[in-house]
């Protein structure tokens, strides 16, 4: 197949490009910069110049595709919604490019926007009193093109893709800890992280593309719940540093805008995703990783 990426050269993205060349497809990488063009050609990558602003390039990278893996997203925690809303736009139109061509489009959300404090299954809907419910809209709107001739599905990612190159969550949480002489976890810690390796997440996003249904959500999840102390713990044995417990309030104080979902309890399920694709995770768990590469 004919695969257009976005975010192609993200920590995720470059991982899911290597599985799917692996696998004899074709790719066309979205490039903002001169630099991300370099590295996507170096690996025989079909370069498409442009941004998620730029919906016409958006609009021709898939009308020229047998398929889009959507994982491109801004970052900008200080203007969260906004990101949010670009997001929707170029859903909405590389979505519309599809339609009717019943075409695989594979998006991507998290499962911070499920419930907290139950295990989150795929069937489940997001819930706009969270913290990932201003990613909501995108999803619901990625999945109602299954009824307009495009085979759509959504990967719920869980809050720690983690593998060598990670600048996400935890190595924030790394150098906060670092910096302020103490790891910390809200309340007793035992509130639960899904995890899942990047290479893992990667053949996930392959397979929703070969053989996904249309209107379904996919978890990325290998590890349904990791409690928070645990990852704590880690963190400070190899920075050689206390393990503090802090409330709700004092974590915001001390770890930032991290504060906030590090107390989130977001058990979740992929078992559904896993029979449904044949998709079994083999890497290293969060836990595991976290000690042999994160220091």
């Amino acid at each position: 197949m004919r695969v257009f990426v976005t975010g192609a050269t993200g920590f995720i993205g470059s991982a899911v490009v290597e599985d799917l060349l692996a696998a004899g497809h074709q790719v066309v990488g979205l490039a903002r910069s001169d630099a991300s063009a370099k590295s996507l050609e170096s690996l025989g990558v079909e370069v498409l110049r442009g941004s998620l602003d730029d919906l016409d390039t958006l609009k021709r990278g898939a009308a020229e595709s047998d398929g889009v893996i959507h994982l491109a997203f801004i970052h900008d925690f200080s203007d969260f919604a906004n990101s949010a809303k670009k997001d929707y736009l170029a859903i909405q139109t590389i979505c519309a490019a599809l339609e009717g061509t019943n075409r695989p489009f594979v998006g991507t959300t998290g499962t911070l926007g499920l419930t907290p404090g139950r295990l989150g299954r795929e069937q489940d809907a997001g819930d706009p009193a969270t913290l990932g419910a201003l990613r909501l809209a995108s999803e619901e709107l990625a999945l109602s093109f299954a009824s307009k001739g495009v085979r759509s599905s959504v990967i719920r990612l869980s809050p720690t893709v983690h593998g060598k190159g990670d600048h996400g969550f935890v190595p924030a949480l790394i150098s906060i800890a670092r910096e302020k002489g103490a790891a910390a976890y809200v309340g007793e810690g035992l509130n639960r992280w899904p995890a899942v390796h990047r290479v893992d997440a990667a053949r996930l996003y392959r397979l929703a593309l070969e053989k996904g249904s249309a209107g379904v959500r996919y978890h990325g999840v290998a590890e349904e719940g990791v409690p928070f102390r645990d990852i704590a713990q880690v963190i400070g044995k190899h920075l050689n540093v206390p393990v503090v417990s802090k409330t709700p309030e004092e974590a915001v104080a001390h770890i930032g805008f991290l504060g906030t979902p590090a107390g989130i309890d977001n058990p979740t399920s992929s078992k559904q995703t896993q029979e449904a694709l044949g998709w079994h995770p083999t890497q290293p768990s969060l836990l595991a990783d976290l000690e042999q590469n994160y220091f």
